[in-house]
This record gives structure tokens, sequence and C-alpha cells, in this order.
């Protein structure tokens, strides 16, 4: 009965997204604007107090390994007790960090490994408890929806608060400026701990195991091996990228205005690509729609080797931003489809989180790792071009490895469990029903 009534629910709703779904876009969306606000100009204030590229590639590799410390041992907790609490926990830490940074001032470069591990804690605990949640509230049907829509939201964000941000700074003088924007994301974080308490609350079951993921990875033919080897080929492109790109435009540049226009710019393509692939992809689509993503993405990497420049990294930009939809969309929601295979899986969806984000944190160690051997050898700008070309060819590996189960559809495990879920839920809260948790 619960299935039949799970698989109406389904028909009816189609891609429809319920009030769960939306209060979730709604608390990622506010973290979003806070990391956009502060996020971006992380990497330029480290610089300004010092000019470093290796200080920073400290910070950002303290950060990949302890969030992925997080994750495996975070696991437990939001299996076997209250995720909801580690996803406000996560929030308040993001929080914590930008006050850290604002009390510590220019002097924060001297404390780029603690920093980078408050960090690494925050987002460890925020996406962890965000993915399982994510995964709770979405199903087949509107998972797409769904990623299209966070995407969407993400490059709003993106578009206009580095912008704001970035006046700021340039107006005010640089300190004072740096001021204001680190307490933004501080008031912004707060508002998103109020919103997480209209997430309801959801029940724990099963006991957590702590080497799940291992066993998968052992077991031949099993799809894991293939997604967890595209999820690292993603995590080694991003471990280099997210940090560098926008610091080279800072070094290029010596503007933070200009650092906030290029935000704004390609977070604007983002938004319109987010919102077109969102609706053009289905999974039958997903094999070549990401086969396309994965050569193009590279491709917008050529103008690089025409010298760096604000023009050519805005070309690169620009590229990255129409074309990165096409990848994420379809690995995204595919990787999650995995975990709804049957209801085995779904019990089992905390490991697999942990199991998908430690090779992202593998992937992203490994690429970081990379960017401070080269750097140790040399700074010719030639040098850091041809490791992001080689870096960025990574995902065409990762679609290679998943190209034939990019279309795999479950076999209605996930709405079993779900209805399951629904039922004891009812049962267990029916007194707190129309009250957030």
């Amino acid at each position: 009965m619960g299935t039949q009534a799970s698989a109406l629910r389904q028909d009816k709703s189609g891609a429809k997204l319920d009030s769960q779904s939306v209060t979730l876009i709604v608390v990622h969306g506010l973290h979003a604007i806070a990391s956009a606000l502060s996020g971006t100009f992380i990497p330029a204030y480290l610089w300004k107090a010092k000019e470093s590229f290796a200080n920073i590639g400290w910070f950002c590799l303290s950060q990949y390994v302890v969030g992925g410390l997080i994750f495996w041992i975070a696991g437990k907790w939001v299996k076997e007790y209250n995720k909801m609490n580690a996803l406000r926990l996560g929030v308040v830490l993001s929080g914590c960090f930008y006050f850290t940074v604002l009390m510590l001032g220019p002097s924060a470069y001297k404390w780029v490994v603690p920093i980078g591990i408050l960090d690494g804690v925050a987002l460890g605990l925020f996406w962890l408890s965000y993915n399982i949640v994510y995964f709770e509230v979405t199903e087949p049907g509107n998972r797409d929806r769904y990623n299209g829509i966070a995407g969407l939201l993400g490059a709003a964000a993106g578009i206009i608060a580095p912008w704001v941000s970035g006046y700021i700074i340039t107006t005010l003088k640089q300190q004072r400026g740096y001021q204001v924007i680190f307490t933004s994301s501080l008031i912004i974080l707060g508002i998103a701990v109020v919103c997480t308490f209209w997430l309801k609350h959801r029940q724990s079951s099963g006991t957590y195991e702590w080497l799940h993921g291992v066993k998968e990875l052992r077991q031949r033919g099993n799809p894991w091996r293939r997604f967890t080897l595209a999820i690292m080929m993603q995590g080694l492109r991003d471990g280099v990228f997210m940090f560098l790109v926008g610091l080279t435009v800072y070094i290029a540049t010596r503007n933070e205005q200009k650092l906030g226009n290029y935000a704004l710019t390609i977070s604007f393509v983002a938004l319109i690509s987010f919102w077109i692939v969102g609706k053009w992809l289905r999974p039958h689509r997903r094999k070549y729609g990401m086969l396309a993503g994965v050569l193009l993405l590279t491709a917008a990497i050529i103008p690089l080797f025409f010298g760096i420049s604000y023009k050519t990294l805005l070309m690169f930009g620009i590229g990255t931003s129409l074309f990165m939809p096409l990848y994420i969309i379809p690995v995204t929601s595919s990787v999650f489809d995995l975990i709804g295979k049957n209801e085995q899986s779904v019990r089992k969806r905390e490991e697999f989180i942990v199991l998908r984000e430690i090779a992202l944190t593998l992937g992203r160690t490994i690429g970081m790792i990379a960017y401070l051997v080269v750097l140790s050898r040399t700074r010719s700008p030639a040098a850091i071009t041809w490791l992001l070309f080689a870096v960025g060819c990574m995902p065409i590996i990762g679609w290679f490895a998943t190209r034939n189960l990019l279309n795999m559809t479950p076999d209605h495990g996930e709405e079993r469990q779900n209805a399951k879920d629904r039922t004891i839920g009812n049962g267990a809260n029916r007194g707190d029903a129309g009250r957030p948790h």
C-alpha cells in the first residue's frame, strides 16, 4: 500500500518540488550567498597580507583534508543520531570561520592551516548532512529539477554578492570593507540556521558501517567503482580551479571590484545555463549531455594559452560557466539515483554519501598537491596554464568510466523506503506535524 501511494504521488507531482525541498533550497541559497559574499575574496585577502601562492595552497589543502576526515567521522553522528543538528552546526561553524578571519585581520595569513581546518570542519558537517537531507527530500523524478534550481540560485548569488562585496571593499577603506562583508556573511548564516528549523526532524535508523565504502569498491563490477573514479576526477579539477582562477583574476587586476565584476559575469552565464540545462536534461539525455559538457569544459581552457590576462580569464570563465551544468547535473543526479536503486542501498545512504564526498576530497587533495609540487619547481605562467589544462581534462576520464551507467533508473527501492520512512515518521511525530524541528 505504501509503495502504491508513493507511486501515485510521483505520478501526480511529476517533477514538482514539495515544501521540504523548497526549504532546503532556501538554506542552500543562503549558504551560497554568504560564501559568495566573503568566500570569493578569502584568497585575495590572504594574498594582500602575504603574496604567497604556497601559503594559500596550504590553506586549501588543510581545508580539503580535514573536510574529508569530518565526512567519514561525522557519518556515524548523522546516521545514528541527529542529522539536522549536524546541518546547523556546519552553518554555525561557517560563521565562526568568517568571525575568526575578521578578528585576525591582516595577520590571518600566519594562521592559514588552523583557519583552513576550521573551514574544513564547517564545510564537512554542512555538506554531509545537506546531501543526506537532499537525498531524502527528493526523488528520481525531480532530482534533475532540484539540481537545476539549486544551481540557478547559486549562480544568482554569485552574480549579486561578489559584485556588492567588490564595490564595498573598493569604496570603503580596504580593511573596513572586508570587515563589512565578513560581518554580512555572519548575519546571513545566522538566518540560514533559523531556516533549518522549518526542515522536519528526520528519523535516524541503522548502525553506521565505517568501512562500507571500502567493501563496495572491492566488488568487481560494482558501479560505485566507476562513479568513485568519476567523482575523484571532478574533485581533481575542482581542487585547483576553485581558488586559483579567482586569485589569478585578482593578481592580474589588483582590484577587488574587477574580481566582483568577473564573478558577476560568469555567474550570470551560469544562471542562464543552469536554467536551460535543468529544464532540458532528463535521464535519457545524461550520457551525451555529459559528454558535450566534458569536451567543452576542456576547450574552454584554450584561451589561457594565449596569455593570462583579464580578457582570457573572462573567456575561460564564461566558457566554464556555460558548460559546467552539462557535467554537474548528470553526474550528481546519477550518483544519487544509484544510492536509491534499491532498499538495501537506501538504508546505507549515509555511507554512500560519505564515500562520494571522500572521493571528491581525495581528488581535490591530489589536485592541490600537484599544484604545490609544480609551484615548488617553477612559477612560470606557462607551467600554471599546462597544469590547469591537465587537471581540466580529468572529467573526460569520469565520463568514460560512467558513460554506460548514466541512464540507470532505480528499481523503486527508493520509493519503497521513502513510503516506509513517511509511515514511521507520521506515526512517531503526529503531534508535531505542523511544526518545524
